[in-house]
């Protein structure tokens, strides 16, 4: 059995992978709740002959098993999905629910790779008896940026030796460098009520105190470095207005390409909230709800990825397919959907281009920057991972959009998601009958993490 042999596998097995999907997609559960998302992964890989593990404190996580001996070999899937991005299969803006979760980041999609691709090297494993492990890890809350923390806190990684992950968005592509290091904060400020027109000198304002905070904090944003993110909501703003609120809250993303920047502008955002707390005579207390890191890039696996995203080909569309792409693109703002065109596409042709269609070349990697944040970069600081893009969405999209989400479930979407499936199954494929590229694989990420280690960004 070769690699052509498990991808023609894998095309048998694609319909069942595509209707998890959609069953995913159709039943949006949030982060912390996706119980029926988890059990659907579940009941598929244990029909495949799977051993299912579960994770210690961690309902709807798990770990899906297969083969013995090395290499140990990590396969990512998530389903989770977010608030208020409920939207039907439409190319104008069509809530489901109104105010309903919604798979606008396609986490229906990026699990059901993940699965597709294991189901393949299972099959591959069971016909060759050659020695390797794959394990498919059904990773909840990622939207939160804490589940696969959690995961890597409960010892849920141990024994493997890399990972492989991807992400729906709106072009085929490698990554070699990806993610912001982030802090998940909240801040809760407690005063003295008071009549607010009676007697105002007898209380002491929270929501002042949260609003002297915001205050200083888009001061800070003049002296952090450039690529730093802080942003925030006000979750408890007090209640009616002639009170004088004695709680209020906020709740803080700080984001910066490295973890030691996130951690040094964490420590200045709580002297501002101390401080805030002074002026207000009220008192604060905080919560680090989570962090995660960012990407640790591994050289070995990228270019894996991008061989086996060049060898096996981006998908064809149907000219109805193209018809969505057109009509989805056409609701967002043009000079952004331009824009984003120039980054994936070098050509002076006037064409209106809709659907990314080509492998992006590796010089070309670094104008794809992916500045969200995720915890699968907290994987990558405990063992080598890779991480590429495939389209499933037309250029223009943002992800956590309603665009997105329809994307997410439609028959574009699916292609980007099998592709990949096969993505993932030629790496595999590669790494089980070539030992030196896990041994390459290791030694770079032992020399990246020589004088930095991992420490978990919770208690």
């Amino acid at each position: 059995m070769n690699k052509s042999d498990v991808l023609e596998y894998l095309k048998g097995v694609s319909e069942e992978v595509k209707e998890l999907s959609l069953k995913v997609w159709n039943n949006p559960e949030t982060s912390g709740n996706e119980k029926e998302s988890s059990n659907l992964f579940k009941e598929i890989l244990k029909s495949y002959g799977f051993e299912i593990k579960e994770v210690r404190g961690m309902e709807n996580a798990f770990i899906g098993e297969y083969g013995s001996g090395s290499p140990v070999i990590a396969v990512l899937g998530e389903y989770d999905a977010l608030p208020g991005l409920s939207q039907s299969l439409d190319t104008k803006f069509n809530p489901v629910e109104v105010n309903g979760p919604g798979h606008g980041c396609g986490h229906n999609l990026l699990g059901s790779a993940a699965l597709g691709s294991v189901l393949a090297i299972k099959k591959y494993l069971e016909e060759t008896k050659i020695n390797g492990t794959i394990r498919f890890y059904g990773c909840p809350e990622e939207e939160t940026l804490i589940g696969k923390v959690k995961m890597i806190k409960a010892g849920a990684f141990d024994g493997c030796d890399l990972a492989l992950s991807w992400h729906p968005m709106n072009a085929n592509t490698a990554i070699e460098r990806g993610f912001l290091s982030n802090n998940s904060i909240k801040f809760k400020f407690h005063g003295i009520s008071a009549h607010a027109a009676q007697s105002p000198e007898s209380g002491r304002s929270a929501l002042d105190a949260v609003e002297l905070m915001n205050v200083g904090a888009n001061y800070l944003r003049e002296h952090v470095i450039d690529s730093a993110r802080i942003h925030y909501t006000i979750t408890n703003a007090g209640g009616a207005p002639n009170i004088v609120p004695k709680e209020a809250e906020s709740w803080y993303f700080v984001r910066a390409p490295y973890r030691k920047d996130v951690e040094e502008i964490t420590e200045r955002l709580f002297k501002i909230a101390k401080g805030a707390a002074m002026m207000t005579e009220t008192t604060v207390e905080y919560e680090v709800l989570g962090g995660c890191y960012e990407m640790l890039p591994n050289k070995v696996l990228f270019d894996l990825t991008h061989k086996n995203m060049v060898e096996i080909g981006s998908p064809t569309y149907t000219e109805e397919e193209l018809r969505f792409a057109k009509a989805i693109q056409e609701t967002l703002d043009p000079n952004m959907v331009e824009a984003e065109i120039k980054k994936f596409i070098s050509s002076d042709s006037d064409e209106k281009i809709y659907i990314h269609q080509k492998v992006l070349e590796k010089e070309n990697v670094n104008s794809v920057v992916v500045s969200g944040s995720s915890d699968s970069g907290d994987v990558s600081w405990i063992m080598p991972m890779n991480l590429f893009l495939t389209a499933t969405w037309p250029l223009g999209v943002p992800a956590h959009s309603w665009q997105a989400t329809s994307s997410s479930g439609s028959s574009m979407g699916m292609k980007g998601m099998i592709y990949a499936a096969e993505i993932f199954s030629g790496m595999m494929y590669d790494l089980l009958n070539d030992p030196k590229l896990v041994e390459e694989a290791n030694a770079e990420f032992n020399k990246r993490t020589e004088k930095r280690k991992y420490v978990s960004p919770i208690e």
